[in-house]
């Protein structure tokens, strides 16, 4: 999906409704999004023999609100064929959401698992540095050495166990 459309869809949901809506909306459709992962759910959406008024009333079923403003959001996506699209759009309004919060997630990625005292400090110490609230999580990969990626920020930052070698050596090979 273009990225475009998805920032045009959320561009006007925040233009029409408050911050709490917002919110509230953002939660609904973050228990939408996971049907998304179900090969049958999509099916369903892309079949030309279930009319617009059937996959609306599907959607709104999963959803289980009364709320005006998602059902019609809900609706306005049916008619124009971009119920695919809910999960860039659940993204782009993630990173809205973040901007109008001035909080941010982050991801910390080693070969070992740190304790919630490390990532609380890290996090102190970046939320220091960007001057916000930044929340980190753990993933534990083969990374050799520790990166933080905070991407609504733009900021990846590692140590690496090569790089120190190699800078290392290069410091004892100027020095000979």
């Amino acid at each position: 999906m273009n990225m475009n459309i998805a920032k045009k869809y959320v561009k006007a949901l925040l233009e029409s409704v408050d911050k709490k809506e917002v919110e509230k909306i953002y939660k609904s459709l973050s228990k939408l999004s996971l049907v998304f992962e179900n090969r049958k759910f999509v099916d369903i959406i892309l079949s030309p023999d279930v009319s617009s008024k059937e996959k609306e009333s599907f959607l709104l079923s999963l959803l289980d609100t009364k709320d005006k403003y998602l059902e019609n959001f809900i609706k306005l996506l049916v008619t124009y064929k971009r119920v695919l699209d809910i999960p860039a759009i659940l993204k782009e309004l993630d990173y809205q959401i973040s901007l109008m919060n001035n909080e941010y997630k982050g991801v910390v990625i080693s070969s070992f698992s740190m304790d919630k005292s490390q990532i609380s400090k890290l996090e102190s110490l970046l939320s220091k540095k960007f001057n916000s609230k930044i929340k980190l999580e753990n993933e534990v990969t083969n990374y050799p050495g520790i990166k933080v990626e905070i991407d609504a920020l733009g900021v990846e930052m590692g140590l690496s166990q090569d790089r120190i070698k190699a800078q290392l050596t290069e410091h004892i090979l100027k020095a000979i």
